[in-house]
């Protein structure tokens, strides 16, 4: 018999039956662990926030291997459904929402309290990828006035909250689907042209006062050293001390002294900057590359345009998380609130998080059928 033929009637491993990606899991528990070793330092070496956190991942990585079952026919099906329902809880956090730090983007539900724009960072590019994936690629005009249109609607709605960081992101995992389906240059000309020109009357009217002062804090944070500047010196202050290999787990004194503000959730590398130094850092980067490349090998493998589309959504979605979360804390860019995926401490955003991963996990499944039988 062919060597091919015995290849074909090969049995699927325990890990195929069970819809895992061994390369992508390796990764993400791996970042989990170091995540969770750096989280003990920078919360001061509180339990509490290790065991809340280990609850998170437990509940996270339970509902990631839920999602890597569901067949991606189901997902492109329930992907308008999820939009619809994403877009009513921001239109319901409008009306009854429940504020705190002077945003109101939560909603209480039965006491439990959540943020319904979690949900709209996979609504949107399942919505978009399930839209688009029944069109002819590249998509006519009109279907990329009715994707542009999918997008502007929770954006607008989240930037209301108002949660501008978020609503940019969930845009952005959005504009990736399009850019993916093949969008034409004319068009992303275009759309730059007028990003470009919308510039100053955004700056004006649609910018509020303290995020234009977070925009300029970047621009020269010494000039309010004490006040909006404190934040963005003492972190580069922390990750400049901890040179190549850093002054040691527990040692560093930008965070144990308690100079780092919210070291535990948005400026947590700066903490492991500080202690682990540059190759600490590059460990980490290292990891995130192996999730990011894993990624998009997936998306490249993906036998139905709904799958490339989502899975190179969702990588590249997380590339831009990583990315903004180390601008922001290194004083390249405005800070905007967005926490290191797997690393800062939080909830819904690593079950977020772990939601897509499991998309992918689906993605993967599904090529791997597709392909031996």
């Amino acid at each position: 018999m062919p060597e091919a033929s015995r290849d074909l009637r090969r049995p699927e491993s325990l890990l195929q039956r069970c819809h895992i990606d061994l390369p992508l899991l390796l990764g993400l528990l791996l970042i989990t662990l170091y995540g969770l070793v750096v989280l003990y330092s920078a919360s001061g070496q509180d339990l509490h926030y290790l065991q809340r956190q280990s609850v998170f991942f437990l509940l996270a990585y339970g509902v990631m291997f839920a999602v890597a079952q569901v067949r991606l026919h189901l997902l492109e099906y329930w992907a308008p459904w999820l939009f619809m329902a994403g877009v009513v809880l921001l239109v319901l956090v409008l009306f009854m929402g429940v504020g705190a730090k002077g945003a109101q983007r939560w909603l209480s539900l039965g006491g439990f309290r959540f943020q319904p724009s979690e949900i709209l960072k996979l609504a949107v590019p399942l919505a978009l990828a399930s839209y688009l994936s029944r069109r002819i690629l590249p998509p006519a005009f009109r279907h990329v006035v009715w994707a542009m249109l999918l997008i502007g609607i929770p954006t607008v709605l989240i930037m209301r909250q108002p949660d501008l960081g978020t609503s940019l992101l969930i845009a952005t995992s959005g504009l990736l689907v399009l850019f993916f389906s093949g969008l034409r240059w004319g068009y992303i000309f275009t759309a730059l042209g007028l990003m470009i020109a919308s510039a100053w009357p955004f700056w004006v009217f649609v910018l509020r006062d303290y995020q234009k002062q977070r925009i300029l804090t970047m621009l020269n944070p010494e000039a309010d050293k004490l006040g909006a500047g404190w934040n963005i010196i003492q972190s580069k202050t922390a990750i400049g001390s901890g040179g190549v290999y850093g002054k040691g787990w527990l040692n560093g004194t930008q965070s144990q002294l308690n100079f780092l503000p919210e070291s535990h959730t948005d400026f947590i590398i700066a903490v492991l900057a500080e202690e682990f130094g540059l190759v600490g850092v590059l460990l980490l980067m290292g990891l995130y590359f192996w999730i990011i490349g894993r990624g998009l090998l997936i998306a490249s493998r993906a036998q139905s345009s709904f799958g490339r589309l989502l899975a190179g959504s969702i990588t590249f979605t997380f590339f831009i998380y990583v990315f903004v979360n180390i601008g922001m804390v290194s004083g390249l860019l405005p800070v905007v609130g967005v926490p290191l995926p797997l690393v800062s401490h939080g909830g819904t955003s690593i079950v977020t998080l772990m939601m897509g991963f499991g998309m992918l996990m689906a993605i993967s499944t599904e090529q791997r059928k597709v392909s031996v039988g």
